[in-house]
């Protein structure tokens, strides 16, 4: 398998990544892994902190986690938008809760005559994503704004494989990732947040391990593992890195579109922390 990183000139917002992909390395069957963050920044997901002012409660944060109190109100009004709850702090970030994919559903819950493709997509999920701030992020962006993710990864991931897959003459997926901490763990990894063209989870829960016993609840986490593979190539700094190809991976892609399922919060082993 190869990982082949692709760097570009800063991305800016109303860019077209199909180009800025460099869409000429492409080649059918490829998996294109691509940072929520660069997704995002083309979409115009960027906000001028200064604008969200602060209330008590981000006053709180701020003191407890030693971030701007805008930013915390940022994450307040962020966390709301995706049906999620703050849990904690720690030096530098608050934990949250969220649902982003809840708060899309309910939109086309209430607008059943919406045309677009996008409501035909797996907007359905299991779960939550523990993250933090709400996955808004103040790096790579200008001074006094701050990023999240895109408005909606599913349709995000959904044209970009449209279009891509046009350009290539072929099939690919796409998955678009962010940068995570794990429990217990120092270090940046990555997860998949919604993917197109590939399933996410590989369910080895019946087969036999070396010594014939079956598998029970084991599930091979595909989308996240490539999610981190290409990270560790695509960087969190001044990389100008937002995508790595994934080649010769052997895996057969598929049809579907949507998040990547969590699990139910009762069958969490970290839920009782």
């Amino acid at each position: 398998m190869e990982i082949l990183p692709i760097q570009t000139r800063r991305i800016h917002a109303g860019d077209d990544l199909v180009p800025l992909l460099n869409v000429a390395k492409l080649q059918p069957l490829d998996i294109l892994v691509l940072s929520s963050k660069g997704v995002a920044t083309a979409e115009g997901r960027i906000f001028e902190l200064k604008n969200f002012g602060a209330s008590k409660e981000a006053e709180k944060y701020a003191k407890a986690c030693g971030r701007s109190p805008e930013f915390c109100e940022a994450v307040l009004v962020e966390t709301k938008r995706m049906n999620g709850i703050v849990h904690s702090t720690c030096p530098g970030a608050i934990l949250t809760e969220v649902k982003p994919w809840s708060a899309l559903i309910e939109s086309f819950s209430h607008h059943s005559t919406h045309s677009s493709t996008s409501s035909q997509l797996s907007r359905e999920k299991r779960g939550t994503i523990l993250i933090a701030n709400a996955g808004l992020d103040e790096s790579n962006v200008p001074q006094g704004t701050a990023i999240g993710w895109p408005e909606d990864a599913v349709e995000s991931a959904h044209r970009l494989r449209e279009k891509l897959e046009t350009v290539v003459g072929g099939h690919i997926a796409i998955i678009i990732t962010d940068s995570c901490v794990r429990p217990g763990r120092w270090g940046v990894t990555a997860f998949a947040l919604a993917v197109a063209g590939i399933d996410p989870l590989h369910d080895e829960a019946g087969k036999a391990d070396l010594f014939g016993r079956k598998l029970r609840i084991t599930k091979e986490a595909i989308a996240d593992q490539l999610a981190t593979a290409a990270n560790m190539l695509m960087g969190n700094a001044d990389q100008s890195i937002p995508a790595a190809i994934v080649r010769d991976h052997g895996m057969v892609l598929s049809k579907y579109e949507g998040w990547v399922p969590g699990i139910d919060p009762e069958e969490d082993l970290f839920r009782e922390m």
